[in-house]
């Protein structure tokens, strides 16, 4: 399958149904009748990454997927996503982490843990992942008793029904506590690998739009949600058998690569650094450790052409002279996968 393009069907519990897309793939997907992606060299590159990572802590797979904007990096991710869910791993899959940092739901302080709780995430996050995974989940129990405000749920219980407690509680409370307690699990059973995969990966280490009571911004690693994703990338918590698996987005302004990941995944910078361009120890400290795995700028003439046939076929161009059409918005594009769609297929769109 390498070189081509294949559509394909989402059953109802799909991770892509469940946790959601970026919003581009979103738009694209819905104007096919069936979602379609290219498999690529690099492809196979990350699924042979993802064997040897099955069988290995997740220390030792911590990746980030880099390269210009619309080259296809979410489109790799998701591909890795379904790959894992279809062969038997627990998948955790985060499409817009910039959600994480921009202020868009409540968030309070925990003395216990020091940080700023997102209960509203951390509930979302549960729900998403029993959707998605809830046949592993029974097969897993939790090691010591979690005492919550009103009950005690015993040693023994199931991942599946210890995350239904959190479902059911409307409040949302202890959702965070029992995200952080199902986590914990998952890095101590070496039955299932488990994939945390995460886009928008970049925005995690830049500034938030949280703010304190003295309206200064918090630390992405103060809010509980983006602390979990990144003790994870920097190896501080790891699974006994799995990977983290990110992925930038080179197009978000407001959450540009901060010069810290930059660092880390030794990826070049757009002006000339000097001794005095600062950097934050925390940053670094998160971000230690990461891998780059560099997606390819352009497409392939057979990835595009093989592209090019599945939206033709499905009657969404309208023109007399394809093979025309497909060489000039390949040329106009310049590979680059997103362009070739979105100003070059979609421009002869029919109506």
């Amino acid at each position: 399958m390498v070189g081509s393009a294949a559509a394909f069907v989402l059953p109802e519990n799909d991770p892509l149904r469940i946790f959601g897309l970026p919003k581009k793939m979103l738009l694209e997907f819905r104007i096919l009748s069936k979602p379609c992606s290219v498999v690529r060299q690099v492809t196979a590159d990350a699924i042979d990454m993802l064997e040897n990572a099955k069988t290995r802590s997740s220390l030792e797979s911590r990746v980030v997927l880099t390269g210009r904007a619309g080259n296809g990096k979410s489109f790799l991710l998701l591909q890795a996503v379904e790959y894992c869910i279809n062969s038997g791993w627990i998948v955790l899959y985060i499409p817009r982490a910039k959600n994480l940092v921009n202020s868009t739901t409540a968030y309070a302080y925990d003395l216990r843990t020091q940080t700023y709780l997102q209960p509203a995430f951390a509930y979302q996050t549960l729900q998403r992942m029993h959707t998605v995974n809830a046949q592993l989940l029974g097969q897993l129990q939790i090691q010591h008793d979690l005492v919550l405000e009103k009950q005690t749920v015993p040693a023994g219980t199931s991942i599946s029904d210890l995350i239904q407690v959190a479902i059911k509680e409307k409040s949302k409370v202890h959702s965070p506590i029992i995200l952080d307690t199902v986590m914990k699990e998952l890095e101590t059973q070496t039955l299932t690998p488990v994939l945390f995969a995460v886009d928008d990966f970049q925005a995690l280490y830049c500034k938030t739009e949280y703010r304190d009571p003295h309206f200064d911004a918090i630390k992405s690693f103060h809010l509980s949600m983006p602390r979990l994703i990144m003790d994870f990338a920097s190896g501080k918590r790891s699974f006994a058998k799995g990977a983290l698996l990110g992925a930038i987005t080179a197009s978000e302004t407001r959450y540009a690569l901060p010069i810290e990941l930059r660092d880390a995944l030794g990826l070049g910078y757009h002006h000339a650094m000097s001794p005095y361009d600062k950097r934050s120890k925390e940053l670094l400290a998160y971000a230690d450790g990461l891998k780059a795995l560099a997606v390819p700028d352009k497409l392939t003439v057979a990835e595009a052409s093989s592209l090019f046939e599945i939206w033709k076929d499905d009657m969404a161009i309208n023109s007399n002279t394809y093979d025309e059409l497909f060489l000039s918005k390949y040329v106009e594009s310049d590979g680059n996968a997103r362009d070739f769609v979105w100003k070059g297929l979609l421009s002869n769109m029919s109506a």
